[in-house]
């Protein structure tokens, strides 16, 4: 997609421009190598957007947004401003603020002092209901605070300087973490997958060719498997393909590590045999994701049989060791009380398979049937451009020259109303 944007600088100032990917330009304003002239006008922020089907019309508005006055540019933002207000909202699982029960629990402990780094009691409190969820009493639990984040500091604490990590060709970690892996000395080694799943059968090829080179000292050798549930394309693993993975790993020595960002709606897919007990007894790390999932922010790291050495050190060398630590523990304290967590992926699925028989008996085709709250649907060009005046989604890929895939999300904090009114529109 390309866009042409206006940007509110700090000083009041507007700053307009044209890019074809429209957050990673705000975020390279923001980080000082956007442009000149917001370099010295930081931070900025987002206030208007259009979008335009070729590179050459969004330069075009964007000439012509420039020469309008300021407050013709202000009129166009109002504009802009009043129409988002009507807007439905499906880019993503994480739009929402937090789950009202960790709102209300925050509110609660606000002024209660407690011990920094995680060692308070609510934190405990957390860790030991998680290892309680996991059927692992000997786990250790750390929170950290995104996605990217723990990733970046799982691997780079799991693996030896000369090893990289095996993972699906479209695996978060290799196509939409900025290269965090590789900045952080290892590379992402790929593998062929099927709707964003890899196979044991692929993984043991991958493992048996890479060996059989005499000369495998001098490349970088396979150390861990990274694995998402849900995965990119809100697809599940089953009990099965875990422990067929599992057994590899276990064969070659290679730690197992799950991505479970969004594991809530994972784990209340309809007809999943997967649990918490059952990654715990397969893998050696995963995460349960809170970002995606109710929290306002917060990933729960756990090591079934043990953190690797010096792990806590390496979080705080990794820059994610949060000082208040119990501002991550007692969110997931709380999502881990009266099954909130649960609760939270169970709403989100209900709605999504709502939407998602929507599309089908309005005779739109999904490009994979994925059970969780990650729902892709292919659009006629034409269809997509009048649908986005109304409603926000996440663009995919393009199918073809007439037709492009795109993704709706439902979360914890979607609304049935909004789910109907989008139907009402297709």
């Amino acid at each position: 997609m390309n866009y042409t944007y206006i940007l509110e600088c700090a000083d009041g100032s507007l700053y307009t421009g044209w890019t074809n990917h429209l957050e990673d330009r705000v975020q390279a304003h923001n980080e000082g190598h956007g442009a000149k002239y917001t370099k010295s006008r930081r931070p900025v922020k987002l206030v208007y957007y259009e979008i335009s089907a070729t590179r050459q019309e969004a330069m075009k508005r964007e000439a012509a947004i420039k020469k309008l006055t300021r407050a013709q540019k202000m009129e166009l933002i109002v504009s802009f401003r009043d129409k988002e207000k009507e807007m439905l909202h499906f880019d993503s699982d994480y739009m929402e603020g937090m789950n009202p029960e960790i709102l209300q629990r925050l509110q609660e402990i606000n002024f209660t002092q407690n011990s920094g780094y995680g060692m308070d009691e609510i934190t405990l409190s957390a860790k030991e209901k998680i290892r309680q969820a996991c059927s692992a009493p000997d786990a250790d639990v750390y929170f950290l605070v995104g996605g990217t984040q723990t990733n970046s500091t799982v691997i780079r604490s799991m693996l030896g300087l000369y090893q990289g990590v095996l993972c699906a060709q479209t695996g978060h970690i290799a196509t939409h973490e900025a290269g965090a892996i590789e900045a952080g000395g290892h590379k992402a080694l790929t593998l062929p997958q099927k709707e964003g799943k890899i196979c044991a059968a692929d993984l043991r090829a991958y493992l048996e060719k890479f060996y059989a080179d005499e000369t495998f000292e001098h490349m970088v050798n396979p150390g861990m498997v990274y694995i998402s549930h849900p995965t990119e394309y809100g697809t599940l693993y089953t009990a099965a393909e875990l422990e067929a993975i599992s057994e590899i790993c276990g064969e070659y020595d290679l730690p197992l590590y799950l991505d479970g960002a969004r594991m809530a709606y994972g784990l209340a897919a309809e007809g999943t045999d997967v649990t918490l007990e059952t990654i715990a007894k397969y893998c050696d790390a995963f995460y349960i994701g809170g970002t995606k999932c109710g929290a306002m922010m917060g990933e729960a790291v756990v090591f079934p049989g043990g953190a690797p050495k010096g792990f806590f050190t390496i979080i705080k060398q990794s820059g994610a060791l949060l000082a208040k630590g119990w501002m991550a523990g007692v969110q997931f304290d709380t999502l881990f009380t009266d099954d909130l967590y649960m609760r939270n992926g169970q709403h989100a699925i209900l709605l999504a398979m709502k939407m998602k028989k929507g599309f089908v008996e309005k005779g739109y085709k999904l490009y994979l049937d994925s059970p969780t709250n990650q729902q892709f649907l292919i659009l006629e060009d034409a269809k997509m451009e009048e649908l986005r005046k109304q409603v926000t989604f996440s663009f995919w890929e393009k199918l073809d020259d007439a037709h492009t895939v795109v993704r709706f999300a439902t979360s914890w904090g979607t609304r049935e109303e909004d789910v109907q009114a989008l139907l009402k529109m297709l």
